[in-house]
């Protein structure tokens, strides 16, 4: 298999990812479920989660962070790095680290320098990595990821975290539909404008903004650009002075109540001269002079799955257009030992 990956571009292993996560995450979900329930043991226990990574396990974790309060924990999700230096104080909490590779550098740090691991667990790709030996953890299927940016990984995590939450009580018939049922969309126009930009704004709100703070760091990894994510209220206060010509707009709009405010939000946009990309999972009228890519209409960790997917594609194929050898990193490498 490693030679295998050897031979391929940067751009194929992206391809080669992206084409089973469905598969892999699916199985993730169910080959998940003993340390689920563990896990939603402990947070019945606590009532307080801790969500701790780096890069897109961080991003991750901000997907899933409304979706755990929605179970009624009192979740936090945090910059690991950060929490090294301003922990927490209070009442015991269940603390989930997740780290695809199970190796980065601030796990291992925390981990050493916490000796009580108590309501610990971990969420990783490497069953064999030092995360995966030292804690309890929800283990991905169909080993870690090989390309540069995370793409398998997202929904890999995505579908482990849904297991737990099936524990605490949160059905993921929606979630499980999206994973058994790939949908492909019709971005060509989408990609073409994103391909064009100078720089690009991602906005969404609840699951969603998880998912645009995602394809945030995803796009300046892979298209080197210059990105900027922000939940959609604050993105209307004060940053809309941003706005002139050669900058893009990513807009996700879920089922629920709040897609009505990011449609307001890109009509703002088209309005002061800009041609929004929309990721639309609630349907009906498309604000005039968007270009609107419509997901299937489903609410919560489904929804997320859906966008996540439908965005990395757009994003990949955007990237391969600005840049040669499109994910082969200059600068940063896939798992890195800290700061």
């Amino acid at each position: 298999m490693q030679n295998q990956n050897a031979s391929l571009t940067g751009l194929q292993m992206l391809q080669d990812e992206m084409g089973r996560q469905h598969k892999d995450a699916l199985s993730s979900f169910h080959l998940a479920e003993p340390i689920a329930v563990e896990i939603a043991a402990s947070l019945k226990n606590t009532g307080r989660l801790m969500l701790l990574g780096m890069g897109a396990s961080h991003w991750v974790n901000r997907i899933v962070e409304p979706a755990y309060r929605a179970a009624g924990i009192d979740a936090t999700a945090q910059v690991i790095s950060e929490y090294l230096r301003a922990p927490i104080a209070g009442k015991p909490m269940t603390q989930i680290l997740t780290s695809q590779s199970g190796g980065s550098g601030e796990i291992i740090r925390y981990l050493d320098d916490t000796p009580d691991h108590t309501h610990f667990f971990g969420l990783t790709l490497d069953s064999n990595s030092p995360l995966a030996q030292r804690l309890p953890s929800l283990i991905g299927a169909g080993g870690v990821e090989k390309a540069f940016a995370a793409t398998r990984s997202i929904l890999i995590s995505l579908a482990l975290h849904a297991a737990v939450l099936e524990k605490l009580g949160l059905p993921q018939d929606q979630l499980l539909a999206a994973l058994s049922n790939p949908v492909e969309c019709d971005d060509a126009e989408a990609v073409e404008l994103l391909a064009k930009s100078k720089c690009i704004i991602f906005s969404g709100r609840n699951l969603l903004q998880g998912v645009a703070d995602a394809g945030s760091l995803c796009l300046m990894e892979l298209g080197r650009i210059p990105t900027l994510s922000l939940e959609g209220g604050q993105f209307r206060h004060g940053p809309f002075e941003v706005l002139k010509p050669g900058i893009g707009v990513i807009l996700l709009a879920p089922v629920e109540d709040e897609s009505d405010s990011v449609k307001r939000l890109a009509s703002e946009c088209v309005a002061a001269g800009m041609r929004p990309v929309l990721f639309d999972l609630r349907g009906g009228e498309a604000p005039e002079g968007c270009v609107t890519i419509s997901l299937p209409n489903r609410p919560g960790m489904g929804g997320a799955a859906e966008a996540v997917v439908a965005m990395q594609a757009a994003l990949v194929k955007a990237a391969a257009l600005m840049v040669p050898e499109v994910g082969t990193p200059l600068r940063s490498s896939k798992v890195t030992n800290g700061e």
